[in-house]
């Protein structure tokens, strides 16, 4: 009931009615996996750099139909963070605009699920893109995959602190970690978390 509340009054701030499709009820059997890279982890003053996505529909991953921009940084990248994304001033030569690229990427989205790991970042991130132009924020729904994996792994162990971070959670599902470190591999790499934990009933 909260949700239908929050997406009406959520709805009643678009701006331009042709994005009223965001705010269908998705039907369809597919969902989005994404990421985003940026110029530090906070969603108040930091940057979009680039943003990763793929399709699932029903088990299998649509890499043909993946999605993968880079966005020129509104402010100076650190050294520090080019160390974690490895995303240099060089690698931006040929970036393009924030809202352009949100717009792709609303594109590639439509209304359809979103997946993604500590997704309650990226998902702010995008929507302080995304709200200042259109007045909304992403209705879509969210799946956060450390609680997927979090919710099978305490039935095994109740009292148990629960790793959850992404490299123990790949070594647990036995899923290979992807050579470079951007947006579009970590998508791809969540995606198969995503789908291994669909059809995993028991963790040890």
């Amino acid at each position: 009931m909260f949700e239908s509340f929050w997406r009406g009054w959520n709805r009643k701030g678009l701006i331009d009615a042709q994005y009223e499709w965001l705010f269908d009820v998705y039907d369809g059997d597919e969902v989005v996996v994404f990421d985003t890279e940026t110029t530090g982890l906070n969603t108040k003053k930091d940057a979009v750099l680039s943003i990763g996505a793929v399709k699932i529909k029903g088990d299998r991953i649509l890499t043909s139909q993946s999605f993968e921009v880079f966005l020129k940084p509104t402010k100076e990248i650190s050294v520090e963070s080019i160390k974690i994304h490895h995303i240099r001033p060089c690698d931006l030569e040929h970036a393009i605009e924030p809202l352009e690229g949100v717009k792709k990427f609303l594109d590639f989205i439509g209304n359809r699920p979103l997946v993604g790991y500590y997704l309650e970042f990226d998902m702010a991130m995008m929507n302080r893109l995304i709200k200042p132009w259109l007045g909304v924020t992403l209705p879509n729904k969210q799946i956060e995959i450390s609680g997927l994996y979090f919710d099978k792994k305490i039935a095994l162990i109740p009292q148990g602190n629960i790793d959850l971070r992404f490299d123990t959670i790949l070594k647990d599902l036995r899923i290979p970690r992807m050579g470079q470190h951007n947006a579009l591999n970590d998508a791809i790499m969540t995606a198969m978390v995503y789908i291994k934990l669909k059809h995993t009933t028991k963790l040890n």
